[in-house]
């Protein structure tokens, strides 16, 4: 696999760079699970030396996206069902939390950009273009959730998005629940504009545990297609 990596120029700390260049390459899959980062090779990519990079890679084993295997090296590991439910879990919680902030924060531009999103959903989903709905699904969740202003929530809810954008793909695609979930879409701004936070709470719980469920399932029939 040929990954191109631009030369660093920035002002941060080289090995910072790094870690977060490799940490969105192996969430997006650009740097798939079971690959070998060999030191000489990546170094050579990164346009760094090796000290910075096994920062990097320390930082990344902390993360749980590397580990170190005798004989083998650093190597990526594959999320497990474990760090979906995990991830999921953390992420779905500070997003309640948000919830009574967004009913008392919208404002009508809101609520008109959030349907403008939704109307490119609609086009989307006639098409039935699921790489075009994943990345949008993604957005007007994270519209409607800054519409909170709970800064360090939202701070921290970022710091899981990337994780969640990956495995958001892997949910949208289960054909049975993707015209539920944009219906779904739908009534969550009907919900914000009638200021209505009982129902507005009761579907978006509804809704994320839904996700969280359908990514599970993606990934235990992943599993089981490679173990036959």
């Amino acid at each position: 696999m040929s990954l191109t990596f631009q030369p660093m120029m920035e002002s941060r700390p080289i090995r910072e760079i790094a870690y977060e260049v490799l940490k969105k390459a192996i969430i997006t899959g650009e740097i798939p699970a079971g690959e070998r980062i060999v030191e000489t090779d990546y170094a050579d990519k990164l346009h760094i030396s090796r000290t910075p990079l096994r920062e990097a890679l320390r930082k990344l084993e902390r993360d749980g996206l590397v580990e170190y295997v005798m004989r083998r090296g650093v190597v990526v590991r594959a999320f497990t069902i474990d760090d979906v439910e995990q991830i999921y879990t953390i992420r779905n919680a500070l997003e309640m939390l948000t919830l009574p902030s967004i009913i008392a924060n919208a404002t009508a531009d809101d609520i008109r950009s959030l349907r403008e999103k939704l109307d490119r959903m609609d086009e989307l989903q006639a098409k039935d273009d699921i790489e075009g709905i994943s990345p949008l699904a993604r957005e007007f969740h994270t519209q409607l959730t800054s519409i909170s202003n709970q800064k360090r929530i939202l701070r921290v809810i970022e710091s899981q998005d990337e994780y969640i954008r990956r495995f958001s793909a892997m949910a949208i695609r289960q054909e049975n629940r993707r015209s539920t979930a944009h219906e779904e879409h739908h009534k969550l701004v009907d919900y914000v504009e009638a200021r209505d936070l009982a129902r507005f709470t009761e579907l978006m719980q509804h809704h994320i545990d839904r996700s969280k469920e359908n990514c599970l399932a993606a990934l235990a029939a992943q599993k089981q297609n490679r173990d036959i």
